[in-house]
């Protein structure tokens, strides 16, 4: 066993509930992979170097954890990096209705590495990226619901890359 995981997701833009989620992973697993999925199809407020950077910024002092990105498959990426556990992350009951489906799949992909569902804290649960980007949309303050210092970056440091 490899005891290294993968944390899949968009982080459009990353959230307390990621950061949550990813601190919690890092005392679970030797090493967590947080990989930025890119998808060519889909328009993103943030671009992927944009995403990393802040990712990196809210991560800092957390030595097991790698900052990634990849196309493609989930599964053909846990197989490059060795990691032997997906994490993901639920909210709520329809976050885990479409996170085991997915769970069905991967392992038809591949038997050998395994789910692990992660419940979001009670205090966090309510926060998505998704929901951030509308709070932005509508020019409201997002400091509540993103790790300090993206803030500034997203109203400021964004602009500059």
């Amino acid at each position: 066993m490899n005891n290294i995981c993968v944390f899949p997701g968009s982080f459009d833009p990353v959230t307390k509930g990621h950061i949550n989620m990813i601190e919690r992973a890092s005392k679970l697993f030797d090493k967590v992979y947080v990989a930025i999925l890119v998808n060519s199809s889909k328009t993103t407020m943030f671009d992927k170097g944009q995403r990393i950077k802040m990712l990196k910024a809210s991560l800092k002092g957390m030595d097991n954890v790698s900052v990634d990105s990849f196309d493609g498959l989930l599964v053909d990426y846990a197989k490059k990096v060795k990691a032997d556990t997906i994490l993901r992350g639920v909210r709520n009951a329809a976050d885990f209705e479409y996170e085991y489906e997915m769970y069905m799949i991967n392992s038809e992909l591949s038997s050998d590495i395994d789910t692990v569902f992660m419940p979001a804290d009670k205090n966090l649960a309510h926060i998505s990226s998704s929901a951030v980007r509308e709070l932005l949309y509508f020019g409201k303050d997002i400091k509540a619901f993103v790790p300090d210092g993206i803030c500034e970056y997203i109203y400021n440091g964004s602009k500059n890359d």
